[in-house]
């Protein structure tokens, strides 16, 4: 009798092995073909001009859809009901959302994102939350990531920076450079005015066209603060920083112009060693 009813168990199980096997290889099939999809949808997107960002994000978002579909139709095709996967989704569909809710904004705040534009990929940003800045590399449905001056990947919520403010550093095409310098009390200040403002005018990156501003802009305890600004290209705007600053400091120097710095005098006991009279 058992012998019986294995050997008509055979003939199912050997049914059931093989829609596993054959879901398994639509599986790996279909997922060769949404890779095939996803790929020239991007490059059609890149040939029309889409951006990166917008193009990262409709790539993430076909993927997840896409897979869903595939899933959906292996397992209608594996024998379930299509009204019970649909009742199924349907009665976990308010689970998933409470215990997704973060994922959700993310969603929401990447929408809002590629609506709005505050940035875009190649972008150097500074979000206020954190204050993490970097180079936006891409922007999916959930996160964006950016990479550091120092070669540091950063991963943040899309949520996060559709809701606090994020300073954009090269949405501009230029910038200005904007120094300060403290000279000593003692020193000429028109003197130090002229070396400044012909030091800046000589700078490689300085736009043509553009004014250079050299003015008083602090009384400071020690010293005397003179400020320097002038227009440069985005790009270029760190090494015309360092470049300015240290050049300044070379033509101070060569004129006798003093740039004070804090001093401490020191009297009566030290370390209960009482000096001479």
């Amino acid at each position: 009798m058992d012998w019986l009813k294995w050997d008509e168990m055979i003939p199912v199980i050997f049914q059931y092995a093989l829609k596993v096997v054959v879901c398994i290889l639509l599986l790996i099939i279909g997922g060769k073909c949404i890779a095939i999809f996803r790929r020239r949808m991007c490059k059609r997107m890149q040939k029309h001009g889409v951006e990166e960002g917008v193009i990262t994000f409709v790539d993430s978002a076909l993927k997840i859809g896409l897979y869903f579909l595939l899933i959906f139709l292996l397992l209608s095709g594996f024998g379930v009901g299509t009204a019970t996967i649909v009742a199924v989704v349907t009665s976990s569909g308010v689970t998933l959302g409470l215990a997704f809710q973060g994922c959700l904004s993310n969603f929401a705040g990447g929408i809002l994102i590629l609506l709005t534009k505050p940035f875009k990929v190649g972008d150097y940003i500074k979000e206020s939350a954190s204050g993490t800045e970097g180079t936006v590399q891409k922007i999916d449905i959930i996160y964006t990531t950016v990479t550091t001056i120092d070669n540091k990947v950063v991963v943040i919520p899309n949520g996060t920076l559709a809701n606090t403010s994020v300073i954009n550093y090269t949405a501009q095409k230029k910038r200005i450079v904007d120094l300060t310098f403290g000279i000593s009390y003692r020193a000429d200040l028109k003197k130090a005015k002229a070396v400044i403002e012909e030091t800046a005018a000589k700078q490689p990156h300085a736009l043509p066209g553009e004014p250079v501003k050299v003015f008083v802009s602090d009384l400071d305890d020690s010293a005397v603060i003179i400020g320097l600004r002038f227009w440069v290209d985005t790009a270029d705007y760190w090494e015309a920083k360092w470049l300015a600053t240290e050049q300044v400091k070379l033509a101070l120097d060569e004129n006798g112009i003093e740039i004070p710095f804090p001093q401490i005098t020191l009297s009566g006991e030290i370390s209960g060693v009482r000096e001479n009279p």
